[in-house]
Formats: C-alpha cells, structure tokens, sequence
C-alpha cells in the first residue's frame, strides 16, 4: 500500500508538537524573512488549483516586503504547470503532485537537467460527505469500489450504514477534472490507477467539489482538506479493514497513518550552474521562511520543518530567510 509522505519528515513530528492545534504547529527554527535585497518586477505562476489561494495569500504577503512586484497568479490544474514553465509563460509552478516521469523526461529533453522540485506545504486530501451522512470512517478498499470502474454499484449500505432510509440509497461521488493534481493522486492512490467511473461528476475546482457534498444529502467528494467547510463532514480514512481510521492531519501525515497525505510542490526552471536571480530567490526565501510557512496554516494546509525548509531552499543555492 503507497504511503504517500517522506520518512525525512517523520523524525521532526515531536518537535511540532503531535496533537497540537494547527496554528501551534509552527517550526521555532523556522527563521522570519528578512530581505536580502530589494526586488521589483513580475512574476506569474501558474498550475495548481489547490494552490491558487496560498499562493495569492504569499503574493499579498511578498509584496508587504517589496512594493514594486506585482504577481499573478493563474489556478486551473496541476497539468497545466509544467507546460506554462517549459513555455516560458510561468516563473513558478505550483502542484499538488509530484511531475509525471513524462513530464520530466520532456523538461530534461528541452533543456538539457531537470526541474527543481521544491516541497512547499504538507497536506491532505480529504473524503467529505454531507454533515447528515450515517457513516464516519472508510477504507482504502471501499473508495476504490465507490469511485472506480473496478467496484460495483455501491449504496451506503455497502459503507455500513443501517439505517432502512440509507441503506438502499446509492452514493453520489464527486470529484475533480482530469488536470488536477489532486485527481490524479487520488486515483493513484485510492484507486490503484483504475480508472474513475462515469458517473463521478468532475467540478471545476476544489471548492467546487465541496460545495456540491453540502448541497447533496448523499454526496462524497474528495479534496484538499483546507476547502472543508461547516456544511460536510470529513471521514477518517483507513488502510484496510484491519488498519485503524485515521483523521486527516498534520500528524496522520507526518507518521504515515494517514493514506492520503501528500506534499505540495512548486517546481521551478533553475539551471544550478547559474545563480538564481534576485526577484525568484526572495520570493523563494519568502515562501519558506516563518511567515510564508504561516499563511499555509491560514490556508488551511501544514508547515514544513524547519530542516525540510533548509532543504528546499538548498536546491536553490540559498540561505535560510533570518
């Protein structure tokens, strides 16, 4: 079974602080972002829907620091990431997965090394059902037959439910459009790469697919967990039958209990026998430093450690931001 999170991370969950609130989650070590220079000019991203907001929300944050940037910020699928920075058309590429094989090989045939992948954010995808739902955990097992080709009709019935009012009714499901990250992580691993099945309706965007759980009393949905809202509840999900349900969170994620935990990557097109140029490397600094790493619990997602952040910012040829 895929356990999607790095064993690098797991060794820093009691220097978090497991079981703690979110907002308490915050790395000591990670540094305040001081400017190394001042910086104008424009940047423009563009890939992950997941990500739209916590990169507006570093945007606005960055440009506190340095008036003269200005960002844009286009959000319309993971997959649209690696052409706009091949093109060009992007300096930053946020995903919420990793780049395809094919989408390396590609990169690698046109400029001759590879994109750098940076870990931005932890996060988890959420399964999120109508607040009235009957039931509150799942497996692995069971999501690959509610969404799938390879499973049957499923009612919630076939979930536990025993309730005589739900357990004839089929589920509805919901998820994203074949662009999104998040789509294809979960196909990967919650449907062992099987094929969805038609009747799952795609939305356009994360928020989307909440929206539309909230509206339909027998709705499921999957998404990144900072799109939850009052009007759905989150399931614990579990391995299999024999494995415990856990909560989707930051120390589910870290340790592995998790199923669908992942990272959020921003991949960028730096050939590391230059020096990055001033206005990409403070955005970068600015990303992984305390305050950057603060608007992605306001987002809703987890922080990365402060080693994970040195790590990252290494790639790039750069110090931390104190």
């Amino acid at each position: 079974m895929i356990r999607p999170v790095c064993a690098a991370a797991i060794c820093a969950v009691m220097a978090l602080g497991m079981g703690q609130p979110a907002d308490s989650l915050l790395d000591d070590d990670l540094p305040s972002y001081e400017p190394q220079q001042r910086v104008a000019g424009n940047l423009r991203t563009v890939g992950s829907d997941t990500m739209g907001n916590v990169m507006g929300l570093w945007a606005e944050g960055f440009k506190r620091f340095h008036p003269g940037v200005r960002i844009q910020v286009e959000a319309k699928g993971s997959s649209t990431g690696p052409p706009a920075l091949m093109e060009g058309q992007a300096h930053f590429a946020p995903m919420s997965r990793a780049m395809d094989p094919e989408e390396v090989d590609e990169f690698v045939e046109r400029f001759g090394y590879e994109p750098t992948e940076l870990r931005a954010a932890i996060d988890c995808i959420a399964v999120f059902v109508h607040k009235d739902s009957p039931i509150d955990e799942i497996t692995i097992d069971q999501l690959r037959e509610v969404f799938s080709v390879g499973g049957p009709d499923m009612t919630w019935g076939d979930l536990g439910a025993t309730d005589p009012a739900w357990s004839d009714r089929p589920v509805s499901t919901y998820g994203r459009n074949s662009a999104s990250g998040t789509y294809k992580f979960f196909k990967k691993v919650a449907c062992s790469k099987i094929d969805f099945k038609r009747t799952v309706k795609e939305q356009p965007g994360s928020a989307g697919v909440v929206s539309a759980v909230a509206s339909d009393p027998a709705g499921m949905g999957y998404s990144g967990i900072g799109f939850k809202t009052p009007d759905v509840k989150v399931l614990r999900v579990a391995f299999d039958a024999d494995s415990p349900a856990v909560e989707p969170g930051l120390e589910g994620a870290l340790s592995g209990d998790y199923p669908l935990a992942r990272f959020l990557y921003i991949y960028m097109n730096y050939d590391r026998r230059r020096a990055l140029d001033p206005l990409r490397a403070e955005f970068a600094r600015y990303i992984f430093s305390r305050e950057g790493q603060e608007t992605v619990i306001k987002d809703g997602s987890y922080p990365l450690t402060a080693e994970i952040a040195h790590e990252e910012l290494d790639k790039l040829g750069l110090s931390p931001a104190g």
